[in-house]
């Protein structure tokens, strides 16, 4: 794209500060960002929110990697793990506060969003099941181990299938972030 992904202005703020807003929105304390080489510019962004930043040094690993060294960086009393993608900004605490409830009442149980027919982000892992990720498997690898233990709950929310992979869909992102809060989005 030319540029950070999740720094790509959405209204007044980057795009990863929209998605650590909904995570914080929906009273998640425990948050690690996972930062690679770019660490400088996106420590900047994330300056004076409670996040812990770790570094993945290898840029060249998938994104198992970067969630191995950010499960090593969370509270390991915690019963779950969510992964939530920093391309994701249009996600809203409410959904995140929906896959927490699911999460209490089914605590064994991988909860994944889905839209209309599509699953989406973020993912909430029980905190011994997404541990099967240091065994050297992917995640997609943890989710269809054991179809029995995943929950999908559909959700109204159209920001769980939106991530930013190139200049439509962020042209597609800024569009539907205005329409959402009617706001007038400066696109440079």
């Amino acid at each position: 794209m030319g540029r950070l992904k999740q720094l790509l202005p959405l209204d007044d703020k980057p795009v990863i500060r929209h998605c650590i807003d909904s995570i914080l929105a929906a009273d998640i304390h425990d948050i690690v960002v996972v930062i690679g080489r770019y660490g400088g510019e996106l420590s900047k962004a994330l300056e004076g929110l409670p996040v812990k930043k770790v570094l993945n040094e290898n840029p060249a690993s998938e994104m198992s990697g970067s969630i191995r060294i950010g499960l090593r960086a969370t509270d390991h009393s915690s019963s779950g793990v969510m992964v939530n993608l920093s391309d994701q900004p249009l996600i809203s605490a409410e959904t995140i506060k929906t896959l927490v409830k699911l999460h209490s009442e089914t605590p064994g149980r991988i909860i994944v969003p889905q839209y209309g027919n599509k699953k989406g982000h973020p993912v909430l892992f029980p905190r011994h099941v997404i541990e099967e990720i240091f065994t050297g498997i992917t995640l997609r690898d943890v989710v269809k181990r054991d179809p029995e233990r995943v929950r999908t709950v559909s959700v109204m929310d159209e920001g769980v299938i939106i991530d930013i992979d190139s200049m439509e869909d962020y042209e597609r992102a800024v569009l539907k972030y205005a329409a959402r809060f009617q706001t007038h989005v400066d696109r440079r």
